[in-house]
């Protein structure tokens, strides 16, 4: 069985590219779990979703050569990912129940601030003042656009703010376990998971699709395992403090989507926060590109 290939050799543009593009399906990913959430329970979405994914991924695996999961040398890390990011599922949809889309959004993008943290404390990276100021003014940018009002009630408050803790500190072990695991194998793992427990549920709630569901929730597992597999090939390219900021360009993509299948018109002060989320992710891309053409020309 051939080995890995060695770690890709840092390039962070690409690694912005990719995240980009990951988190635009991302979008499209939320849009089709809010069309379903309608009619049928989060476990049996995420159950359906996740079994198109690792059949997707042990194709990718087994084009690839990649070797069996049971040798790889991370699965405490691999394992330690999948349940944070099967914790930060159902806390995120349960939250949505209870709260509004604006406080939810505005939360929930906390992560890539926490992201940076965790990538100072855990990867030991250093984060230099541009990154800092991206993460910042896109943070300032979800805020203006989101424009929450109104009293949060505090247990939906924690679940939220838990779920981006969860997602930021799996995001900080993407680049951790890209150091020596394939992509494909971390799909399967994390994905894996969530087909033993959201399956378990499955004779307590389970609803039988109609022609619509069932082509919405494939479609949604087709989605979900090409931006899985962008990301996690961007982390493989560039730092966490760099990706971090791109996170928010989520959001955008969340208005255009919200538009164009629910016809909802963004009022101004969300034009404004996207404003502010473009130029902060457009500044750190810029920044990147002229810090690579000074390393190549030392």
């Amino acid at each position: 069985m051939p080995a890995l290939p060695p770690s890709t050799e840092p390039r962070p543009l690409t690694g912005i590219a990719l995240a980009a593009a990951g988190y635009c399906l991302f979008s499209i990913q939320d849009a089709t779990v809010k069309w379903l959430v309608e009619t049928y329970e989060v476990p049996q979405i995420l159950f359906l979703r996740s079994v198109t994914i690792v059949a997707v991924a042990m194709l990718i695996a087994q084009r690839q050569g990649q070797p069996p999961i049971w040798r790889s040398r991370n699965k405490g890390s691999l394992a330690i990912r999948a349940l944070l990011l099967l914790v930060a599922w159902f806390s995120y949809y349960s939250a949505s129940r209870y709260l509004g889309l604006a406080d939810l959004t505005t939360m929930y993008f906390g992560a890539p601030v926490m992201g940076v943290v965790l990538s100072m404390l855990i990867l030991k990276e250093r984060v230099n003042v541009v990154r800092w100021l991206a993460v910042i003014a896109g943070f300032v940018g979800v805020v203006v656009a989101a424009d929450p009002s109104g009293r949060v009630d505090l247990v939906p408050t924690v679940m939220v703010l838990f779920a981006a803790l969860c997602w930021a500190w799996s995001t900080v072990l993407i680049r951790l376990i890209n150091r020596s695991e394939s992509t494909a194998n971390q799909m399967i793992v994390t994905s894996g998971l969530f087909v033993v427990v959201c399956g378990a549920m499955l004779p307590f709630l389970w609803k039988t699709p109609d022609l619509t569901g069932w082509g919405l929730m494939l479609g949604l597992g087709l989605t979900s395992g090409i931006a899985q597999y962008l990301l996690y090939e961007g982390y493989r390219h560039a730092p966490a403090s760099a990706i971090a900021p791109v996170e928010y360009t989520g959001l955008v993509w969340a208005f255009i989507y919200g538009y164009a299948i629910w016809g909802d018109i963004p009022k101004p002060h969300v034009f404004a926060g996207a404003f502010l989320i473009a130029c902060a992710s457009l500044g750190l891309v810029l920044w990147e590109a002229r810090s690579a053409r000074r390393l190549r020309a030392a």
